[in-house]
């Protein structure tokens, strides 16, 4: 969901960089064949990561939510020479879109995709991460971040997708909607946390900017 009018997102599209030609025919092939594609960042929200993830320029990023690949390939843009990505998706049927376009970018030796549960993957993962995505479950938000911040590095970055959850999470009601309760109650937390500085930001459908003290 996006929360501007539709003209001006059209124009903050015509006005930010162009995508690389792989990211706009991975968009196109989700689309076509891939059934939810509204979960797919998309543009704007896609040149945001690869802008945040140069501006850091991280050594390791962590992402939990893989779908078809657009996000990984984006953060990938930011990292450097030596730098790798974890993608972790519990989700099988999403393999071969995935591999189709990491394979035409110019990051495929760089990142890594892992099929697991990523409450039981996180224990496995090395720290000092530099930046995290979370794009996952909604009902799991609060769950992956308490095991990822201690593995994130001082310093660094966890982006939270789908905080607003459609504007859910700041209207009355929708006590039976699970995912709307966990967002809330994860916003509420991390607003709380004295460990972080946090921002949020209505870009698409929410993106809570975490930063570890």
């Amino acid at each position: 969901m996006d929360f501007l009018p539709e003209h001006i997102q059209n124009y903050a599209a015509q006005h930010s960089d162009v995508e690389p030609s792989y990211l706009y025919d991975l968009y196109r092939e989700t689309h076509l064949k891939v059934l939810r594609p509204r979960m797919l960042s998309g543009h704007i929200q896609g040149r945001f990561l690869s802008m945040f993830s140069k501006m850091i320029s991280p050594k390791l990023i962590v992402e939990l939510g893989t779908y078809t690949g657009y996000s990984a390939l984006c953060l990938a843009e930011g990292l450097r020479p030596d730098g790798r990505l974890i993608t972790i998706d519990s989700e099988e049927e999403y393999r071969a879109i995935q591999s189709k376009y990491i394979e035409l970018s110019p990051f495929k030796a760089q990142i890594h995709t892992v099929i697991s549960d990523a409450s039981a993957y996180i224990s496995k993962l090395p720290d000092e991460i530099d930046l995290v995505f979370i794009d996952a479950d909604k009902e799991n938000y609060l769950v992956y971040y308490k095991a990822l911040l201690p593995k994130l590095r001082t310093g660094g970055y966890i982006i939270a997708d789908n905080v607003l959850w459609s504007g859910k999470v700041a209207e009355k009601g929708h006590e039976k909607d699970k995912e709307t309760i966990f967002l809330r109650a994860f916003n509420d937390y991390i607003h709380s946390d004295e460990s972080v500085e946090n921002v949020l930001l209505a870009v698409r459908d929410g993106l809570m900017i975490i930063r570890k003290k």
